[in-house]
C-alpha cells in the first residue's frame, strides 16, 4: 500500500513547524509506544533491573525484565515474586523521569486523545484525562478472570506481596530494597493471586472489559469527528512489533485527510511512506530532547 522513505533531518525550523501544528490543530492524537516509557526511565535492563532483581539474575540467569516475562518459573512463589516487583516498578512507582508530565504540559490546553500500547498507566498518573486515554493492550494495575470477562484492581494485593518479600514502600510509592532480596511471598497471597491472570494482551484470553470497550468507543468517535479537519497525529516511541495498532492507522488516516499532519519521534526507525512527504516530519532523537526543543 505504501512505500517507505527516510525522513528529513531535525532542525530548528522543523521544531517551529511542529509547535505551529500543535497550536493550529483542531485535534491531536498521541500514539505512544514502549519508546516513550523508555524515555521516562522505564528501562528493562541495566541498574534498574540489577538493583531489584539480583536474586533472579543469580538463580535463573534472567538478563532483563523483558525476557523474564517469558521465563517459565519453577514455582508460584518465584512467579509472583517476579511479577509483583515488575508490576510495582512499572505501574505504581513514579517514573524516574518526568517525561509524561512534560508532554502533558505541552498539550494540556489542546483537544487531544491518547492511543497507547503501553500498560504502565503513566499518562493518567501524569495528569492526562482518563476519559481521553485508550490502553489497547491492558493495564499492569489490573488482574482479570477470562471466564467472567471481568477485571480487578490489584494495588492492594501487589503491595502486600511486595511487603512480604521484605521491601519497604515510602509515601511516594517508591520501592526501598532490603539488605537481602527474598522471593518468599506469603502463600496466602499467592493463593489469592492465583485466582487471576494479568490483564495483558498475551493470548486470546485477554479480557476487553466494559471499560476497555467504552474507551475504544470514545477513541473511535474522536477519530470520526475530526477525520476531515486539522488533526495532528503525534507518534512517540512506536516500534514495529505491533504496527497495526498505531503506526499503520496513523499513516492511513493522514493519507486520507489532506489537512492531517503526522509527526513521528523515535531513537531508531522514523521512516514513513513517501506518499506522506508533504504531510509528515520525522525526528530521530530522544523524546525528552524533542519535548525540550518544543518548549524553547
Amino acid at each position: 500500500m505504501f512505500s517507505k522513505t527516510k525522513t528529513k533531518q531535525s532542525t530548528k525550523n522543523y521544531f517551529n513547524q511542529v509547535k505551529q501544528e500543535i497550536s493550529d490543530a483542531n485535534a491531536i492524537v498521541i500514539g505512544a509506544g514502549a519508546g516513550l516509557s523508555l524515555a521516562a526511565g522505564f528501562t528493562l535492563s541495566g541498574e534498574r533491573f540489577t538493583n531489584y532483581f539480583a536474586d533472579f539474575i543469580k538463580k535463573f540467569g534472567i538478563t532483563d525484565m523483558y525476557s523474564g516475562g517469558f521465563f517459565s518459573f519453577p514455582s508460584r512463589k518465584a512467579y509472583w515474586s517476579w511479577w509483583s516487583r515488575v508490576i510495582w516498578l512499572s505501574r505504581y512507582q513514579p517514573a524516574p523521569q518526568d517525561t509524561y508530565r512534560r508532554l502533558y504540559e505541552l498539550i494540556k490546553g489542546q483537544n487531544y486523545f491518547v492511543l497507547t500500547t503501553n500498560v504502565d498507566h503513566q499518562f493518567q498518573l501524569a495528569g492526562f484525562d482518563k476519559q481521553r486515554l485508550f490502553y489497547t493492550q491492558g493495564d499492569y494495575g489490573l488482574f482479570q478472570q477470562a471466564d467472567s470477562q471481568q477485571t480487578f484492581d490489584n494495588f492492594t494485593l501487589i503491595k502486600k506481596m511486595i511487603l512480604s518479600q521484605g521491601f519497604q514502600i515510602n509515601d511516594n510509592n517508591e520501592l526501598l530494597k532490603p539488605d537481602q532480596l527474598s522471593m518468599d511471598v506469603d502463600p496466602k497471597l499467592i493463593a489469592q493471586a492465583d485466582q487471576y491472570q494479568l490483564n495483558l494482551r498475551v493470548d486470546s484470553d485477554f479480557v476487553e472489559d466494559d471499560g476497555w470497550h467504552r474507551a475504544a468507543q470514545r477513541f473511535n468517535h474522536f477519530i470520526e469527528r475530526y477525520q476531515q479537519q486539522k488533526i495532528l497525529f503525534l507518534e512517540l516511541g512506536v516500534g514495529n512489533n505491533t504496527p497495526g495498532i498505531i503506526k499503520y492507522p496513523f499513516w492511513q488516516w493522514t493519507y486520507n485527510n489532506p489537512q492531517a499532519r503526522l509527526i513521528t519521534v523515535n531513537t531508531t526507525d522514523v521512516a514513513f511512506p513517501q506518499e506522506l512527504n508533504h504531510q509528515a516530519i520525522g525526528f530521530k532523537m530522544d523524546i525528552n530532547d524533542f519535548i525540550d526543543a518544543l518548549k524553547c
